[in-house]
């Protein structure tokens, strides 16, 4: 398994695995929605806003995750993981997990302070997320699951609290994905 940045001669092949993986385990509409999503994420965020990373196994895409700038009211530098996807056929094989690794070491590399989630607590706990109030840090809209709200350090400090609501790129500006 590789684990290797984005790059948009890869785009088709990734929206195509989140339509898959999440029409499998959400339905069909829930695929077209995250495929749609994944596909504006990558067409209108700026490349400095925007960190893909992807797990090929041979020649073949199996997992793939985005990290977008996420502006925190105290001006650190941020980034939000979603989405997640990893093709059915390897899902707990520790794929997901090695790519977030991958993916927050770039993001290290580029002096990134915090990271936020939005999903389930014992998944990402694996990999260094913590539950996050929003009396902390508030998301960019109201959350439908305030317990799925998640961050971590990546300077290993205790996330600050922030007065304010947090401003996600214009692709998640959507109050369903919150």
């Amino acid at each position: 398994m590789k684990f290797l940045l984005f790059t948009p001669t890869a785009t088709d092949e990734v929206v195509a695995l989140f339509t898959r993986v999440f029409s499998a385990s959400e339905g069909e509409d829930e695929g077209r929605s995250i495929g749609h999503l994944v596909s504006s994420l990558i067409a209108t965020t700026p490349a400095d806003a925007l960190i893909g990373c992807v797990a090929k196994n041979g020649e073949r895409i199996v997992g793939a995750i985005f990290f977008s700038r996420l502006t925190v009211p105290n001006g650190q530098r941020a980034f939000l993981l979603s989405p997640v996807a990893v093709a059915s056929e390897v899902q707990g094989t520790g794929v997901g997990q090695g790519l977030i690794r991958f993916g927050l070491d770039q993001l290290r590399a580029r002096e990134t302070d915090l990271v936020f989630t939005y999903g389930d607590p014992a998944y990402y706990s694996k990999v260094g997320f913590v539950p996050v109030s929003e009396e902390l840090v508030q998301a960019p809209y109201p959350l439908s699951q305030p317990i799925g709200w998640l961050g971590q350090s990546l300077e290993g400090n205790s996330i600050p609290a922030m007065q304010g609501r947090t401003e996600c790129v214009p692709a998640f500006a959507n109050p369903d994905y919150w």
